[in-house]
């Protein structure tokens, strides 16, 4: 009983989620895709090829951790073993965001690196965001590719293809997902105006550090990290 009530919060957050994603642009029909961690054996996740503007609660499927489908009626994501493999590498990570944002993307297109050019950014992934060597979609290359990138990160850039985010929930899976993107486009626009000046090393660790131990905590406090 108390799985099926954390799987029906999960499945209205992933809903929910997806519309505020069409809204700010970060995805456009069916592509990209987000999941939940629903205990240690499943999760849930967006199915394939579905507009984020038709789902319903009972379109969101329940995969094992092996990629079986546990729970609903349609086909789970073709990035699953994505999801699945950021899980088993990053036991802290609860959600996942995979978007197709424009400015993310186009860094991802350009193998570019976003640096570390903004507060908000370090403060949360600790530095760059990373690209993924590339590899075709859907592939277990890809999700071996993306965890090699995160690495201690909350965010990587996939060659080509878009970018994906992890949290403690999906609400601060969906804020990285956005910080990032405003990163991307600020790189980008400085790429144009002779270029960015990075943040010293030492002041990244710094504000990472903070970040960690008080203001994600205090995000806690107020319920951003908590699921349901």
């Amino acid at each position: 009983m108390q799985d099926d009530r954390i799987i029906d919060a999960a499945r209205q957050q992933i809903v929910a989620a997806g519309l505020k994603m069409i809204e700010q642009k970060m995805i456009a029909g069916s592509w990209g895709n987000l999941s939940i961690k629903i205990n240690t054996s499943c999760c849930a996740i967006t199915p394939s090829g579905r507009s984020y503007d038709s789902l319903n609660t009972e379109d969101i499927v329940v995969v094992d951790m092996q990629g079986n489908k546990i729970e609903g009626a349609l086909i789970p994501s073709s990035e699953t073993p994505l999801h699945l493999a950021v899980y088993e590498a990053i036991p802290e990570a609860q959600a996942i965001v995979h978007t197709h944002s424009i400015y993310a993307s186009a860094c991802a297109a350009m193998h570019k690196p976003i640096p570390a050019l903004i507060e908000d950014l370090v403060q949360i992934i600790g530095g760059s965001v990373d690209v993924a060597e590339y590899a075709l979609p859907g592939t277990e290359a890809l999700a071996a590719n993306a965890v090699k990138a995160l690495q201690n990160k909350k965010a990587a850039l996939l060659a080509n293809h878009g970018v994906v985010c992890w949290g403690s929930s999906l609400n601060s899976a969906l804020m990285t997902a956005e910080i990032v993107e405003k990163a991307a486009q600020i790189y980008c626009i400085c790429e144009t105006m002779g270029g960015a000046k990075l943040l010293p090393e030492a002041d990244i660790a710094v504000m990472h550090d903070f970040y960690k131990q008080h203001y994600s905590k205090r995000q806690t406090e107020k319920g951003d990290e908590v699921l349901g």
